[in-house]
């Protein structure tokens, strides 16, 4: 049997997530303390829904039991950041059992400011802990990299894998091969690039994930950041976006419904640089969408389309301003567990 990597609307045995630690992007102790809140609502949030563990790094257990609860697994292990969606593994099946791809992790395209050595070796770590075995890829990749619906198609973006921060002399074709043969897909829709605060020289970012920008909500339906303001810098490449996505097709021949999410009414940081909030980096897990707000408008807006594309799932709001300030959103710190 190929193994595959199920649709995140799957059942999940558990999520992983890991903990914040003392770091660059974790600069200040004032800093440190506001990013572990936020995650923390994050685990607790997605903990009504199903099991959570969370790895933390030597000597922080009982930091982290005092924001998490009593109900959510704590397991230590070296970490240099916290985002589990990157550095922990890909999980994928057969059918009968599970198995976890080990993508090589560079910080994201070895940025000056990240440090790996331990992060390069959590997918393993997670993998032990979940008792599977490891397919290990020799692609640079990351979770936030990629987008699946289950059924043969994988969303990318062009800078992030085809990028020579990471993947240097890979073609597209050879790229494609790589993923298709770990995530048991058979087409690729490659989008040009990832929203303008996720390139430098704007602080942390991951040189254009795909999962704040565009995410599969069911069989060829595609949810589509949209940024309104035609002064921001992502209005006229989301635009593209939406227009490229309704030309293709999935895997199965189908051609794509695209629900354009529209941006918060919050255009830029409190630095004031632009900001790239987007409710596109949601996370569902069972019976649940955790859904990033921004103390905005639009968040109501945004839980109300979520809401319609899963009936059958609660919407829970959580304030990722937080987690976006750090370089990422809710997905970029999650990574489900698939149920076999």
């Amino acid at each position: 049997m190929t193994f595959r990597m199920p649709p995140e609307w799957a059942p999940h045995e558990r999520t992983w997530m890991a903990w914040p630690g003392p770091n660059t992007t974790f600069s200040s102790s004032e800093e440190l303390a506001e990013s572990r809140a936020a995650w923390a609502s994050v685990a607790r949030a997605v903990r009504r829904f199903e099991p959570v563990t969370v790895v933390h790094g030597p000597g922080q257990s009982a930091s982290a039991r005092a924001l998490l609860g009593p109900d959510i697994e704590l397991v230590e292990r070296e970490l240099d950041d916290a985002w589990m969606r990157d550095i922990g593994p890909t999980f994928v099946t057969d059918g009968s059992q599970l198995a976890a791809v080990d993508w090589v992790f560079n910080g994201w395209g070895a940025q000056d400011w990240a440090t790996w050595d331990h992060d390069a070796k959590i997918a393993s770590h997670v993998a032990d802990l979940a008792g599977v075995p490891v397919h290990s890829s020799p692609l640079v990749n990351e979770g936030g990299g990629i987008h699946v619906d289950g059924e043969g198609t994988v969303l990318l973006t062009e800078t992030v894998q085809l990028g020579p921060e990471r993947n240097p002399g890979w073609t597209k074709e050879r790229v494609e091969a790589e993923i298709h043969a770990k995530l048991g897909t058979t087409k690729a829709i490659w989008l040009k690039r990832g929203l303008a605060a996720d390139y430098p020289p704007h602080g942390y970012g991951t040189l254009g994930h795909v999962d704040i920008v565009a995410a599969f909500a069911g069989p060829g339906v595609v949810v589509v950041h949209a940024q309104p303001d035609p002064d921001h810098p992502d209005h006229k490449p989301c635009q593209e976006n939406v227009e490229f996505l309704r030309t293709q097709t999935d895997a199965k021949g189908r051609r794509l419904q695209v629900v354009e999410v529209q941006a918060p009414t919050k255009t830029r940081e409190e630095d004031g640089g632009w900001a790239d909030y987007s409710y596109i980096n949601h996370y569902l897990c069972n019976g649940g969408v955790v859904l990033c707000s921004f103390d905005d408008p639009r968040d109501e807006l945004a839980a109300g389309t979520f809401r319609r594309l899963f009936p059958d799932r609660t919407v829970t709001l959580v304030d990722a301003r937080t987690i976006f300030a750090g370089g990422g959103g809710i997905h970029c710190i999650t990574q489900q567990q698939p149920k076999v």
